[in-house]
């Protein structure tokens, strides 16, 4: 009888954080911008964590609509929900996107209608309303809501952070009257009608919930450092808005020791001032054999003494470490003054072996010593039928398929194709491909053909999806996924792109590029480790945005990509049935494991009679 192992968390607590690409998860590997709600469980201890689904894009209204509609489902009694929004909501010049919307179709102008941005949202009306729908609801859930106002845009003038980068839009303003939207409105500097950090602070005095001021104390830190040095140390050198690792690691600090001094989670509340690795294990996941891997930890240290010296970093046989991704090294010195150290490193390791890789990173200074254990698993493709759904993008949307799955095809949400012809006479291929410029690709235009000025991230009611599933019966692991993309008519397309295999409730990020190059065919690639049973879709997504308003610039694709091997998943039975002989349990990416946890697990048996049977259990 084969022993069944489970791991239960008792009383564990979270701290759920709904917010814009300001708090953002970014993938390593894709970009240097971060979020600061990456690094807010950093300053959690006694077992509370953050649960992290702020996503780029997103206003008050998205906010309630989408994302706090996936976090709901796992809130808790006693959980906190950090809610922090108005970066979006500022779309439209302060009128809300959606009245206005509706404003065209009703005087029959579906033109306009189709090019408005429907984020944005009125800061005195529906941006509290939204606000207070996420408060209302989180409570009723036995959680505590607490309303962040939202980090300052680093926009200075002489020496300061001016007033529509504290998010108050008093200094020019639009309002939709019954005669269609009027611009060019002005408020004193006292009157804070357009100001959506001081509604936001209103309405946690009215719903009686706590507020932490991260817009004054943002602006005090990027005063700090002058304005040539905070988008040097602290921005991700795209402009005025979003962090760097070291920037998104000080918010989340400073958010921490707010709530911390205003008695919210104080005794759960840790600002460490020695040295301290993010994150505490550097688990690289599952991979390929073969496959390189590389993982990002953060090095942070808070009034070390002495107030300048070096902390050393080395790591076990087989890890090698770098601050550039270029070179890299068994060990690395690294150097700090004013008695802190904010650095990003990487380790990289490639899986030689079956199972699992175990070492160890080894972060000291002076007599303090931080051991990071690094972990990575081979997980197998043995078995099974190929599979390779392909997309030309030539003359149509038709697609090629080889092995049994099931393709969903590609489909357009607030855009369409354009046409079908060469980017450029002067397109330019990667020079391996040996494709000439003269080679057709797909070119997409948003609905209402025009760009719309003041966009800094993807819109989430604007994309193009491709997407796949397997056939009832088996499993489909997927292990590749390719394209290539670029921007036509100007520099300034600006492009992410996803896979998710639940709706997009999670994503993970395959390729960012802003103000790409036009013309120049941009080649992306991933090897994930995905596996679908039947019922999930892969969906990929490409996500795109102009840098300005902007009419006449496409985004163009061609050669889409995802490949995999489908399985046969006969014989779905329950823990417990395994019948005689010896067994060996294997997770459904081929891993060996000593017990069965939820999901899905594949049991190889040897039978009595010397036979081996192979077939899928669901615990």
């Amino acid at each position: 009888m084969l022993a069944i192992c489970s791991i239960t968390a008792f009383g564990a607590k979270k701290v759920h954080t709904l917010g814009d690409s300001t708090m953002a998860d970014y993938d390593e590997k894709a970009t240097v911008t971060r979020g600061w709600g990456m690094y807010f469980g950093n300053f959690l201890t006694n077992g509370w964590t953050s649960v992290n689904y702020a996503r780029g894009g997103r206003d008050s209204r998205g906010g309630y609509n989408e994302l706090w509609q996936t976090a709901k489902k796992n809130v808790k009694e006693g959980d906190y929900v950090i809610i922090t929004f108005a970066h979006n909501d500022e779309k439209n010049d302060g009128m809300d996107g959606e009245q206005l919307y509706q404003y065209y179709l009703s005087i029959g102008d579906k033109t306009k209608a189709d090019a408005v941005d429907k984020r944005g949202t009125i800061p005195t009306s529906t941006y509290k309303d939204y606000l207070a729908k996420i408060i209302d609801e989180a409570i009723a859930l036995g959680a505590t809501p607490i309303i962040c106002s939202p980090v300052c845009r680093s926009y200075f003038t002489a020496g300061k952070i001016r007033r529509n980068g504290r998010h108050d839009l008093g200094d020019s303003f639009s309002i939709l009257t019954e005669n269609g939207p009027t611009s060019g409105h002005r408020v004193p500097a006292d009157d804070h009608t357009m100001d959506y950090a001081y509604h936001s602070q209103q309405l946690a005095i009215e719903k009686n919930v706590p507020f932490i001021d991260l817009t004054n104390a943002t602006a005090q830190l990027y005063e700090s450092y002058g304005d040539t040095k905070c988008h040097e140390y602290l921005f991700d050198g795209e402009g005025s808005t979003h962090f760097n690792t070291t920037g998104a690691l000080l918010v989340a600090r400073e958010c921490a020791r707010l709530m911390k001094e205003q008695g919210i989670l104080a005794e759960n509340i840790v600002l460490p001032t020695d040295i301290s690795v993010s994150p505490a294990q550097a688990d690289f996941g599952e991979a390929y054999r073969g496959q390189t891997l590389t993982k990002e930890l953060t090095i942070s240290g808070f009034g070390m003494m002495p107030e300048k010296g070096v902390v050393e970093v080395k790591a076990s046989e087989g890890i090698l470490l770098s601050t550039d991704k270029t070179n890299w090294k068994e060990s690395l010195q690294l150097n700090y003054q004013a008695s802190t150290i904010v650095q990003t490193i990487y380790a990289q390791l490639v899986l030689e072996h079956d199972g699992e890789t175990v070492g160890t990173i080894t972060v000291s200074q002076g007599d303090k010593v931080v051991e990071v254990p690094v972990t990575a698993s081979v997980v197998s493709l043995e078995g099974g039928t190929e599979v390779k759904a392909y997309w030309r993008l030539e003359a149509d949307d038709q697609y090629q398929l080889t092995g049994p799955a099931t393709v969903l095809g590609e489909s357009w949400v607030g855009m369409f194709v354009q046409r079908y012809s060469a980017p450029n006479a002067n397109t330019v291929w990667p020079e391996w491909t040996g494709y000439q410029a003269s080679r057709k690709t797909q070119r997409n235009l948003l609905n209402g053909e025009v760009w719309p000025d003041g966009e800094i991230d993807d819109n989430p009611e604007r994309y193009i999806q491709f997407a796949i599933k397997p056939n009832k019966g088996n499993i489909l692991k997927i292990n590749y996924i390719s394209l290539f993309v670029c921007g036509c008519g100007g520099n300034g397309m600006c492009c992410h792109i996803y896979y998710s295999t639940d709706g997009f409730e999670t994503r993970s990020t395959m390729f960012e590029m802003k103000k790409m190059p036009a013309n120049n065919m941009q080649f992306v690639e991933t090897t994930p480790v995905i596996s679908l049973d039947d019922g999930q879709e892969l969906q990929v997504r490409v996500y795109p945005w102009y840098n300005g308003e902007a009419t006449g610039k496409t985004i163009c694709l061609s050669d889409v990509t995802i490949s995999g091997m489908a399985m046969e998943a006969d014989d779905i039975r329950s823990v417990g049935q395994d019948g005689d002989g010896q067994t060996s349990i294997f997770t459904i990416y081929g891993i060996k494991t000593s017990c069965y946890r939820k999901g899905i697990h594949i049991l190889r048996q040897q039978m009595p009679d010397g036979r081996v049977v192979t077939r899928k259990v669901l615990n």
